[in-house]
């Protein structure tokens, strides 16, 4: 055989680190964490192995933890002591993540981002103020111009308590407008928008919603999240957010939408972020469980997947585990 182009030269053992096209590092990704006020000690999530709702008084001794492994940056969400159909304690100033994410960011130095969104806060679990007969024979669901104001007093409030970066989830059409606005007119020029632009109703989120007891008390999530079967609505979803002033725009799921993160890459010049959900973290331990797969490389192939397909930084629940084998 004559063979002038071998690639198999440069997978050697010393060859192949100097030639990855991918770097995958502790700084790409963000933990999530569960702040609870409704506890006074950690309480195991059933359903994701390994993570524990926490109590406010342990929120920075849960954040430092994290920091230990060099993750450097934290989302918070929140389960309240209270809720209502309007979902108040989201942007009540003694809120659970107000109160956490004013003690995270006086006693760490990590970056906090807030969740913004208001289904763990309502009585109905859905994501803001809904129809009048959005159980019985709904048009939409949620009424989304209602829900704006009620968005940009949670941004606005994580904002005030010290969070770096808010994170609006609800899927509103114009949610990134009117935060930015809110945001500026309170003085938070500074505090950046990191969108979940193109968020699927996805099968996926099963276990995130026990974590943070914020699956809907009725109906779905359909008329407001997007349709698993669209690619190109990312797009046009994407862009709205850019031209309201989203500084990153994300997409959740990650794996199953590896194609929408490749599209956002290359369509727009800001940072894309992906959401490794926690159906795909509570799926691969259960396979390990079984013994069918080794949980450490999958767990970072996927995430080197995400990085590949063109994510600037990853939301995942494997933050500290993958951190720690860096």
């Amino acid at each position: 055989m004559d063979l002038t182009d071998r690639p198999r030269r440069l997978r050697t053992d010393g060859v192949r680190p100097l030639v990855a096209e991918t770097d995958l590092s502790a700084s790409d990704l963000v933990a999530p964490v569960f702040v609870d006020a409704t506890t006074d000690e950690r309480v195991p999530i059933e359903t994701m192995p390994g993570h524990e709702r926490v109590p406010v008084d342990e929120a920075v001794d849960r954040v430092a933890e994290i920091g230990e492994t060099g993750v450097e940056a934290v989302i918070l969400f929140g389960v309240p002591e209270s809720k209502d159909a309007s979902g108040s304690r989201a942007y009540a100033d003694d809120g659970v993540v107000q109160r956490a994410i004013r003690r995270i960011a006086a006693e760490t130095d990590a970056t906090v981002i807030g969740d913004v969104c208001l289904c763990e806060y309502t009585d109905h679990g859905h994501c803001g103020v809904i129809e009048e007969t959005a159980e019985s024979d709904p048009t939409l669901t949620v009424k989304n111009d209602e829900t704006l104001d009620l968005l940009a007093r949670t941004a606005v409030s994580q904002a005030d308590a010290g969070a770096d970066v808010v994170a609006p989830s609800a899927m509103a059409d114009g949610q990134v407008g009117a935060i930015r606005t809110a945001l500026d007119e309170a003085g938070h020029e500074d505090v950046a928008i990191l969108s979940y632009a193109a968020k699927y109703e996805s099968a996926f989120y099963g276990p995130f919603r026990d974590a943070a007891d914020g699956a809907p008390a009725f109906g779905d999530r359909r008329h407001y999240q997007m349709d698993p079967a669209n690619r190109r609505e990312a797009l046009r979803e994407a862009r709205l957010d850019a031209e309201q002033g989203a500084d990153v725009l994300m997409v959740k799921p990650g794996l199953p939408y590896l194609d929408v993160v490749g599209d956002l890459r290359r369509e727009f010049d800001r940072p894309i972020a992906a959401y490794n959900v926690s159906g795909e973290y509570a799926m691969l331990h259960a396979a390990a469980e079984k013994g069918w797969l080794d949980l450490e490389a999958t767990a970072l192939e996927s995430l080197t997947a995400l990085k590949r397909a063109g994510a600037d930084l990853i939301i995942t629940y494997f933050a500290e585990d993958v951190a720690d084998h860096l």
